[in-house]
């Protein structure tokens, strides 16, 4: 998986965010432990979680 960075995420919809969570969750499960993929894989959840909360909540 590649990078996913908050100024990437931001152009993204709610959508697709939710995708590349789930995208991103299985890459980092899949990951060796202390592996470069790994860290990349945390690091694009943790942009995306940050993106996704940053957005007001739906219906509001």
């Amino acid at each position: 998986m590649k990078l996913i960075t908050r100024f990437e995420a931001a152009k993204r919809s709610t959508s697709e965010l939710h995708s590349l969570l789930r995208e991103a969750f299985n890459a980092l499960a899949a990951a060796p432990r202390g592996s470069h993929e790994r860290e990349i894989a945390l690091a694009s959840q943790r942009n995306i979680e940050a993106e996704l909360a940053s957005r007001p909540a739906p219906g509001f």
